[in-house]
């Protein structure tokens, strides 16, 4: 176990037991393969961090908003969060509770534009074009 994921790793399973109720709904459409056949997992820590849901196929975090996250100090906590997680080749997207009451297939719709993987670091870019003179 990576050393930064020492606490992390017991408080994700333990959140695993009591997810929120808008986590509870997207988990319910997410689990088992049922988004598109890509294995998502709920409570993921990554470094000292538990993301809601990630998928290490997309390098994706989902993470699930609920009030208190408008608060300056949480805001702030977020932003940290977050450019860790980006540090470590995680995207992030960012949906509201609200939003996965109402519109929920609305919600699993805006997660497909995210099916395309991020480019490989290993990748080259192409040449560049040698102009004749």
């Amino acid at each position: 176990m990576r050393e930064d994921e020492r606490r992390s790793r017991p408080l994700a399973k333990s959140f695993r037991r009591r997810l929120s109720s808008a986590e509870a709904i997207l988990w319910s459409r997410l689990k088992g393969r049922q988004f598109f056949g890509l294995h998502v997992r709920r409570q993921h820590p990554i470094g000292p961090y538990i993301a809601d849901f990630a998928c290490g196929q997309l390098m994706l975090v989902i993470e699930l908003d609920g009030d208190q996250h408008g608060l300056d100090e949480n805001r702030r906590h977020d932003e940290a969060r977050d450019d860790f997680i980006r540090e470590q080749g995680w995207r992030i997207v960012r949906i509201g509770n609200a939003e996965v009451y109402k519109n929920l297939s609305g919600v699993l719709d805006g997660l497909s534009v995210f099916l395309i993987p991020p480019p490989s670091a290993t990748l080259t870019p192409p040449p560049q074009a040698v102009e004749e003179k």
